[in-house]
């Protein structure tokens, strides 16, 4: 399989890239995203991990802000570079060159496909492709996103974060019906580790961040995390896992406590697919 994921780089995306690498994915091309954190940040995350853990990959900058709204970022709950952790962090490398995310986009869809894609932040870089250059994102056969919920939000009450980051930017790939296969805050939350399921890890840094991922939960009085961006690129390389429904999601753009709330209709013309909800 290869693939291209656009992400906003923070821990739980660098643990969804470390299980693509396991299943010998082949990656085309990163795309960066503001979101986790602002974008000079999610850069360095992604330098860094390139460094630590010897990532073969062509990274390239995308947009630094929403579409139509100002940055909202999840430091407040990560910190100030957006991956948590009980110690160690991962060593600063320099940046180096990268390239626009849209001109890359536009090498990698003018290859030979099929182009299909991992989305595991707000929707920015994506959502101007197709508006910018409909006729190079008809090329895309497939987006598996983590993003929305159909219930209870992450973020605020009502919304998951990266739906609520760039509420229009989801927006705008409903209505030109992308084709989206959505896995959402629902589906990962019946997917949960806890401190007896911690692996031992030969690599301290990796140790220290994945127990700061389980902290965020901890901290909340839960007794376990939700896996979120693994979750979506384990529906790629283990297709079975998840089984999907078409539907119809439309999300709430007003400003007020429910915007970036998503909901889905099961009686409207579809519009996505949507991750079903595993037994628990």
């Amino acid at each position: 399989m290869t693939l291209w994921v656009d992400t906003d780089f923070g821990f739980d995306d660098l643990w969804a890239l470390l299980l693509l690498r396991a299943h010998n994915v082949t990656i085309a091309g990163v795309s960066l995203v503001a979101g986790n954190a602002v974008l000079g940040q999610v850069q360095a995350n992604a330098a860094a991990a390139v460094a630590h853990f010897g990532f073969d990959l062509r990274v390239s900058l995308g947009a630094d802000r929403p579409l139509a709204r100002r940055l909202e970022t999840a430091t407040r709950i990560l910190g100030p570079n957006g991956m948590q952790s009980v110690g160690r962090y991962l060593p600063p490398a320099p940046l180096g060159d990268m390239s626009d995310a849209q001109d890359a986009l536009f090498a990698w869809l003018d290859g030979q496909g099929p182009h299909e894609m991992l989305a595991l932040g707000p929707l920015t870089n994506i959502a101007m492709l197709y508006a910018d250059h409909p006729e190079k994102a008809a090329r895309i056969s497939r987006i598996t996103w983590m993003g929305g919920a159909r219930g209870r939000g992450n973020h605020t009450p009502h919304a998951e974060f990266n739906a609520l980051v760039d509420p229009e930017a989801l927006a705008q790939l409903l209505d030109t019906r992308a084709p989206l296969r959505v896995v959402d805050l629902d589906a990962c939350r019946r997917v949960f580790f806890g401190p007896d399921e911690l692996p031992t890890l030969a690599d301290p840094v990796l140790t220290d961040l994945l127990h700061g991922y389980l902290e965020i939960g901890l901290s909340r009085g839960r007794a376990s995390m939700a896996i979120y961006d693994p979750l979506a690129a384990l529906a790629l390389v283990a297709p079975d896992v998840l089984g999907f429904e078409a539907c119809f999601m439309q999300v709430e753009l007003s400003e007020g406590e429910t915007l970036g709330q998503t909901t889905l209709a099961f009686t409207k013309e579809p519009n996505i697919e949507i991750a079903k909800v595993l037994d628990a």
